[in-house]
């Protein structure tokens, strides 16, 4: 059985509201440039949707890059205006991501609407990232460990062992997101095994492909000793995503 050393890092760059066609073109170009010829760590970068056909069409088959969205609907089609739907990912996207935090709070999106969009990204044959965190206020109260069990059982209990496997999540205290304060490793080692617990409720311990990623505010410099805290197997990475050298560098630790 493969044992959680063996899982392989994941770092995924999320652009959010950022960069058009001429941009996204430019930062791919650098990334690829930057990243050795076999990254140890996997590499996924996740564009706002007007550039993922460019994206994608630059990264062909160089397999360094692996591209995902930021959302999507859980409706395949329908009368929903501005949304995107699984289908019309899955020809370009390897992985979506759910429920960050952005989603939940700006959005509205509960628990209940993530598991939805989770549930059609696996349908689609896709890969769900499931981020969630706690706000600042919850920690303060100790409600941290009470959050992620709740979100986490929301997104996997349920789920068959092979649509667990084919998870990731990612853990992002909401406090740390463009905050420029990153949680301890101590914090994400404790936050990674609240979320183990529920991989082994929802699957069982035979599934250690399912990684944990650490978010916010994940820097070159934080990266390092956040990227090797016990349970945690890659990173979320925000504003330092859209500068290549800084996001090649947070690759080069996580790998190392």
């Amino acid at each position: 059985m493969m044992t959680p050393e063996m899982r392989r890092p994941l770092v995924a760059g999320n652009w959010k509201m950022h960069e058009g066609v001429a941009e996204a073109e430019a930062l791919v170009h650098s990334l690829l440039a930057g990243l050795p010829a076999t990254p140890a760590a996997e590499v996924l970068v996740l564009p706002p949707f007007t550039a993922l056909e460019t994206v994608h069409r630059l990264i062909g088959s160089d397999t360094r890059l692996r591209l995902g969205a930021q959302n999507c609907h859980w409706e395949t089609a329908g009368a929903f205006t501005g949304e995107i739907s699984t289908t019309m990912l899955e020809p370009w996207c390897a992985y979506v991501l759910v429920g960050h935090s952005e989603r939940r709070q700006l959005f509205g999106e509960t628990d209940e609407i993530v598991r939805r969009k989770l549930d059609a990204v696996l349908a689609a044959g896709m890969r769900p990232i499931l981020a969630l965190g706690e706000t600042g206020a919850e920690r303060e109260r100790g409600q941290t460990q009470a959050v992620l069990l709740r979100q986490a059982r929301s997104g996997l209990v349920g789920l068959s062992v092979d649509q667990v496997s084919r998870c990731t999540i990612a853990y992002e205290p909401i406090w740390a997101i463009g905050t420029g304060v990153a949680a301890t490793p101590a914090d994400a080692s404790e936050a990674a095994a609240v979320l183990r617990s529920v991989v082994d409720e929802a699957a069982g311990r035979e599934q250690p492909t399912v990684r944990i990623l650490y978010g916010g505010s994940v820097t070159a410099a934080s990266a390092a000793s956040l990227l090797h805290a016990p349970g945690v197997d890659g990173a979320l990475v925000g504003g330092a995503s859209l500068r290549a050298a800084e996001f090649c560098a947070i690759v080069a630790g996580a790998g190392a």
